[in-house]
């Protein structure tokens, strides 16, 4: 079954070299002329030819934000060209790092939970393959409704709200209600609430780490996350002797997390940080809420 499962993920590696490098990361590092053929391909594969002086106006426009922001050091054009970034710039300013934190908390959150409800499908009593079916087919409708809400509601607040309803239903659990289809049903609405949280979190965190480190971020954050994992066992076994205190434990986690969500800012219709220095900024002088009067596709 390891195999069986491991194995196929192989294939990724037969096509790596054939996808493209990020245009705007590109960009970001002043890697003009790649970002340009890697563009014109862009355009051409989708039919919709570039003006003419397209690759001058975001040539200019670049320079012009470079000088901007190095009017005090005329060499610092040059060097940022070729500046390799780790993960000590994640944690270097105290707006970044501060995101950085709880992006990743929230990460741990949402894995550790997501597999843990999981795992815990079949020790509710009664049918455990009925229970893993109600725990998978609750998931489906958070993935037709959500791409919509988020595009009109936001990021943040879909992540939060999606946490508590999740958090909130693990702990009512512990209200003095018996019956297995009374906690059956309070774990497929948190199983529901993990599973749209799950589905966010990645895309709220790739729009608020900088394009210069978001890869790197991403990884962070990710890694994070699937230590999770490794413990929920040793948590899930708990419920040899309370059935209810995994979920309990569960909830806290998610409402922890939820409410740590409200301290990112929105990122719905703003424009994704660049640099260091726009990642740092991102949250501090932009607007909180989502900017419901812009196009989203900036």
């Amino acid at each position: 079954m390891a195999l069986a499962t491991t194995i196929p993920f192989c294939f990724f590696f037969l096509y790596w070299w054939s996808i493209p490098e990020s245009p705007r990361w590109l960009l970001a590092t002043g890697k003009f002329y790649a970002a340009e053929e890697i563009i014109r391909k862009m355009a051409a594969k989708n039919g919709k030819p570039l003006p003419p002086d397209y690759m001058t106006t975001l040539q200019m426009k670049y320079n012009a934000a470079k000088k901007a922001q190095h009017q005090n050091n005329v060499n610092n054009s040059v060097e940022d060209e070729n500046k390799t970034y780790g993960l000590v710039d994640l944690f270097k300013t105290p707006n970044l790092r501060k995101k950085t934190l709880i992006i990743t908390f929230i990460w741990f959150t949402n894995t550790s939970v997501y597999v843990g409800l999981s795992y815990f499908a079949a020790v509710l009593g009664g049918d455990e393959y009925i229970n893993f079916l109600l725990a998978g087919a609750v998931e489906l409708p958070t993935y037709i409704v959500l791409y919509p809400v988020i595009s009109r509601y936001g990021r943040r607040t879909n992540l939060c709200v999606s946490m508590l309803i999740g958090g909130l239903a693990c702990l009512a659990t512990a209200l003095p209600i018996k019956g297995e289809t009374f906690t059956l049903v309070l774990y497929c609405v948190g199983k529901m609430g993990i599973s749209s949280s799950y589905v966010v979190l990645p895309l709220f965190a790739s729009e608020l780490y900088p394009t210069v480190v978001r890869g790197l971020g991403m990884s962070l954050s990710g890694v994070a996350g699937m230590l999770g994992p490794i413990f929920i066992p040793l948590v899930n076994y708990l419920g040899a002797e309370h059935i209810i205190l995994p979920l309990i434990l569960m909830g806290v986690l998610l409402v922890t997390g939820g409410l740590a969500s409200l301290l990112l800012p929105e990122t719905l219709n703003h424009h994704l940080p660049q640099t260091l220095e726009d990642g740092e900024r991102f949250g501090k002088t932009i607007k909180q809420k989502p900017d419901l009067t812009r196009d989203e596709n900036l």
